[in-house]
């Protein structure tokens, strides 16, 4: 193959290289972290769930989560599970819940959701503790 501009072939090979990369991007690229867990009452704990973009570590406030469940699996107890409510969105980028826990101690919300742009949906678990 006989090449009149390698400049062009060097910036599409570039331009490939990086739509690849770009292709690749998935699920796997975001996490769910604990911004705060709070006791609401008897059995209840308020959670503030932060979804970031791992790579650049910018926070994602426009997912929509369809799925949220807890369990006991931290204190090896992953058969108890407990209720999740989700509490409408505030200003500040976070997604709020409201758990309700048989009892004290280590739990898991375990979440599903699709962010803008992605085809695979995100999922994750972050622990936290209830009193």
């Amino acid at each position: 193959m006989m090449v009149r501009n390698p400049g062009a072939l060097a910036g599409a090979l570039a331009l490939s290289s990086t739509l690849s990369a770009a292709a690749l991007a998935g699920a796997a690229d975001y996490k769910f972290e604990l911004a705060s867990a709070k006791p609401a009452g008897a059995g209840k704990t308020d959670l503030a769930i932060k979804l970031v973009h791992a790579p650049d570590g910018k926070p994602v406030s426009d997912a929509v989560i369809f799925e949220s469940k807890t369990d006991m699996g931290p204190s090896g107890m992953a058969t108890m599970p407990g209720k999740v409510a989700s509490v409408p969105p505030g200003q500040d980028g976070l997604y709020h819940f409201t758990t309700t826990t048989g009892m004290a101690g280590k739990w898991a919300i375990h979440l599903s959701a699709k962010v803008q742009g992605e085809t695979e949906t995100v999922k994750g678990t972050v622990e936290f503790d209830a009193e």
